[in-house]
């Protein structure tokens, strides 16, 4: 099983730790991002220490206002690095608008460049930006990953557009009953999960911490909720992941 989103750096009890008891659950690929540069490089320092870890290198719309040529410099350079699999997360942040929208704008405009450059797939966060977003990314020039999914009321131009629908722990919280639907109706070809550790713990340890070995918490859920049986979904996601991410 992969975690295909997890944010490693600042774990309670440290990475390492956390990576060697998802592998001993039976996660054995963790996708760790790196929304700043500096956060970006940590993922990728993880990366050459655990086999199992690759990273993304973005900058998360809460920081945007920080978006320079410096920082796109940086990015771009840390994007050569091999164990890099993606751009993210970007997007756009209505919600709590931790940066003004015009920058929020332009640090996404500046990250879908990046993505079609290097060639990596955009992981996109979205939050009550729904039209903006979607109005960016028809026009980005490569692969989709929708991160801790919010759109199921788009599912429709979603799976007609070939993105990818990632899953965290808030499906199968008992009140998101539209998230569940969407989960049961994706097309198996485009479902991924994640942690989105240390938010979004899945039920039963909602409230906790998130770490990346109960993405199995969310796997069985899904499962449930797909009528399938969890092991063929877990190989399901795996193999989607490593099409999209395109593992070394």
């Amino acid at each position: 099983m992969i975690d295909t989103h997890a944010h490693l750096q600042g774990l309670e009890g440290g990475a390492d730790s956390a990576i060697e008891e998802a592998a001993e659950a039976g996660v054995g690929r963790i996708v760790c991002v790196g929304d700043s540069p500096e956060l970006a490089q940590e993922a990728i320092d993880l990366s050459r220490s655990h086999p199992g870890v690759f990273a993304t290198v973005g900058l998360h719309p809460h920081r945007a206002d920080s978006w320079d040529d410096s920082v796109r410099a940086s990015l771009d350079r840390l994007l050569e690095d091999p164990s890099v699999v993606a751009v993210g997360e970007c997007g756009l942040d209505y919600f709590r608008e931790r940066a003004s929208r015009s920058a929020q704008a332009t640090a996404f405009a500046g990250q879908v460049v990046l993505a079609e450059k290097h060639r990596k797939p955009l992981v996109i966060h979205t939050r009550e930006a729904a039209e903006d977003t979607l109005a960016v990314l028809r026009n980005a020039r490569t692969d989709v990953i929708l991160h801790c999914f919010s759109l199921p009321e788009h599912l429709d131009e979603v799976v007609e557009r070939g993105w990818y629908v990632s899953f965290a722990g808030n499906v199968t919280y008992p009140s998101a009953s539209e998230l569940a639907e969407a989960a049961r109706l994706v097309p198996a070809e485009l479902l991924l999960l994640e942690t989105d550790c240390p938010y979004l713990s899945p039920v039963p340890n909602r409230g906790k911490p998130n770490r990346p070995s109960w993405v199995l918490a969310t796997l069985h859920a899904v499962a449930a909720m797909r009528g399938v049986d969890p092991g063929e979904l877990g190989e399901q996601v795996e193999t989607n992941a490593a099409r999209v991410f395109a593992f070394p």
